[in-house]
């Protein structure tokens, strides 16, 4: 590892995304990549935590070695993309080391070396892409309309907490992915384009919706793009049935109030392996809670709304934690709905003890006087 790393760790380097981590308390992913300060080649590393982003500047032994250490015990993934090529570096949970490494045989491109470039997004600027276009958040010549950037960024958000967990999704067969409340679904496409046509997996996505207008709309865009693997169907979440033998992902954005509890209950009976929710209007927990000890802040109206739907996202999380998911508690900037959203992000243990997680999630909510839809369907 250490000798791929050094040959490969020069000013011809592209990118480094170290990913899956083994605590996922800590650092969720770290890029490094080559800039130019003071006429002197170091290497930028931005590192994630929760919704916090820090950057660093290190010369090459310096980032040789945090590599080293962030493999040995951090993360179990790296991928290196340079100018002479791409590799994989695999860290098992017994320790083992796989590398895997693919020679360039394309032109080569220059590096950007610059301190302060624009930001790299996973759908990059410049490269039309045709539901951008149509959203009207990209021109023909693949430009962002200025008035839409913050819609594309919000997009971009979204693909980069899917690729967080990419490791974790099947590659040798057709991944399945069911998007509860879809609406108008450019999340949606933009998930199939990236997993599709970027990442080249094999996957179906479904969406669903109440909205058979937009149902409609959705299918007859699908179809002009030549997504044959994305179909949107007209349901309800509580009562839609799956026919497949599996569902690797279940996907719900802004499913009103209990209809979040219903998605995420679906999710977890088919034993998704990944959940990404983010949930909206909630106001069940709202219209229950009674607590003498938390009465000085339960009576301003705002602040008993704010704490009402925080609880209940908690109660969530927890509850997906009782039943075998590691989970996490993102910031998902959304200019549509609310400044600031909060996305759950559930996966599956691949191994499954058999011993269930206790949270005290039940005597938290029995302390509060309140029941959720989730506690009740789960």
């Amino acid at each position: 590892m250490e000798e791929l790393l050094r040959e490969m760790i020069t000013e011809d380097l592209y990118r480094i995304v170290i990913s899956n981590p083994r605590d996922k308390d800590k650092k969720s992913k770290v890029k490094i990549r080559p800039v130019m300060l003071k006429n002197k080649l170091c290497f930028q590393e931005t590192s994630y935590i929760g919704t916090q982003v820090f950057h660093e500047n290190f010369e090459k032994e310096a980032i040789l070695i945090k590599i080293m250490t962030y493999m040995s015990e951090e993360f179990r993934q790296c991928e290196i993309e340079a100018v002479n090529g791409k590799a994989t570096i695999l860290v098992s949970k017994k320790g083992k080391v796989t590398i895997n490494r693919k020679l360039s045989a394309n032109e080569r491109k220059s590096v950007d070396l610059s301190h302060n470039r624009v930001k790299s997004y996973i759908l990059e600027e410049g490269i039309p892409v045709p539901f951008l276009i149509d959203l009207g958040v990209q021109t023909v010549d693949g430009n962002i309309v200025r008035s839409k950037y913050d819609k594309f960024k919000q997009i971009n958000r979204f693909l980069e907490f899917i690729e967080d967990i990419l490791p974790t999704l099947p590659k040798d067969r057709t991944l399945r992915i069911i998007d509860f409340g879809c609406g108008k679904s450019y999340l949606t496409f933009a998930m199939y384009y990236y997993l599709d046509l970027l990442q080249k997996f094999d996957v179906q996505i479904i969406g669903l919706d109440l909205k058979k207008e937009v149902i409609a709309n959705c299918n007859e865009l699908a179809g002009r793009y030549g997504y044959h693997g994305l179909t949107f169907l007209y349901g309800d979440i509580s009562t839609f049935e799956n026919d497949e033998n599996e569902v690797d992902m279940v996907v719900t954005l802004h499913a009103c109030d209990t209809a979040t509890d219903y998605a995420i209950a679906k999710a977890v009976q088919w034993k998704a392996g990944a959940i990404l929710s983010v949930p909206c209007c909630q106001h069940e927990v709202n219209a229950q809670i009674m607590s003498e000890e938390l009465a000085p802040l339960l009576k301003y109206g705002l602040i008993k709304e704010r704490i009402s739907a925080l609880i209940t996202d908690a109660v969530r999380a927890n509850l997906l934690e009782e039943q075998g998911y590691e989970v996490q508690i993102l910031e998902f900037i959304d200019m549509e709905h609310t400044p600031k959203n909060i996305l759950i992000r559930g996966v599956r243990r691949s191994v499954n003890t058999g011993k269930r997680k206790e949270t005290n999630v039940k005597k938290m909510t029995k302390a509060m006087n309140i029941e959720t839809t989730l506690q009740k369907l789960m």
